[in-house]
């Protein structure tokens, strides 16, 4: 049986493909000065979508008070310092979006939000990925672990609905496309 943390790593690998054509996104701003700024609006719905809404939205609703449950401290801890983390990325998330006001971009204030995000988020799954986790994987009983891993499918489909996961993967694919074709 897999470790609910299996599903969350596996979102991981999702939104670390997604802060990297966000990087790309930052370089080209950099280097032509310009973007579409719907690319920019759809990378932001995909971060609050997927990253925040339903990422974090397991993890903040679910998995850490599982975790806080067997012993894993909150305040003052590994749970609570990604809490903050997930609260600085809401912040450069709202930046990014605010970037495009107006249908103008504001570029310095894009590429500075998206390069604190993404420096953010690559580091705070790191930690996830390789402490936080790992920590959970052994405190958890099996039975938790399953029962999480049924919790994390209804929240999905509740939170996000049927199709959205898709949808937001081929924002990426196209964005892919559109991006590292040229690179």
């Amino acid at each position: 049986m897999n470790c609910a943390s299996a599903d969350l790593r596996n979102e991981h690998e999702g939104i670390l493909f997604g802060l990297e054509i966000l990087e790309q996104m930052v370089r080209t701003v950099k280097e032509t000065g310009q973007i579409d700024i719907n690319d920019i609006e759809d990378m932001v719905n995909f971060l609050r979508l997927f990253a925040d809404k339903c990422h974090h939205g397991k993890e903040e609703g679910l998995m850490f008070p599982a975790m806080e449950k067997v012993g894993i401290p909150n305040e003052n801890g590994p749970i609570g310092h990604m809490l903050i983390e997930h609260n600085e990325g809401r912040k450069y998330i709202a930046e990014m979006g605010a970037s495009t006001e107006n249908g103008a971009l504001n570029a310095n204030r894009f590429t500075e939000a998206a390069t604190d995000y993404f420096n953010l988020m690559r580091a705070h799954i790191e930690k996830e990925n390789k402490v936080l986790f790992p920590m959970g994987d052994k405190m958890l009983p099996m039975e938790q672990q399953a029962k999480l891993l049924q919790q994390f499918e209804e929240f999905e489909e509740k939170v996000m609905g049927k199709g959205t996961h898709d949808k937001l993967h081929e924002t990426l694919r196209r964005f892919e496309l559109k991006y590292f074709n040229n690179v």
